[in-house]
């Protein structure tokens, strides 16, 4: 497990490490029932809150990507596919909107827009 916590953005430490974690948990590596670093050894090695550390890990847990035991400390959660991917579409509709409202301001037609994406989707392959 790799977590860098970079000062220079804006982005709030404790929204860092939850998006890393997050990131490795959906990627795979971070498997489940894996256990992560204590809350207190995190924030050490992080130089960091302990209390930012927390949130992290609290907020992680809200969400289903963790689950913790009593004494023994905070474990991956099993992937719940069907949440992730519902996320993930979540995310493509906001880019999509994001792309249609540029593309207007451009002036681009629908059909513009869909060739584009069927060239990306070519280079993918």
């Amino acid at each position: 497990m790799q977590v860098l916590i970079d000062n220079k953005t804006g982005t709030p430490i404790y929204d860092q490490i939850y998006t890393q974690l997050k990131n490795q948990i959906i990627n795979g590596s971070l498997q489940p029932h894996e256990m992560l670093p204590s809350i207190r050894g995190l924030a050490k090695d992080l130089r960091i809150s302990f209390v930012t550390t927390k949130r992290a890990y609290d907020e992680l847990e809200k969400d289903g990507f963790l689950y913790t035991v009593a004494g023994k400390g905070c474990f991956v959660a099993p992937k719940n596919t069907e949440l992730l991917r519902e996320e993930n579409l979540k995310k493509i509709e906001g880019h999509i909107d994001a792309i249609v409202q540029l593309a207007a301001s451009c002036n681009l037609s629908g059909g513009e827009i869909l060739d584009m994406v069927r060239f990306s989707l070519e280079e993918r392959t």
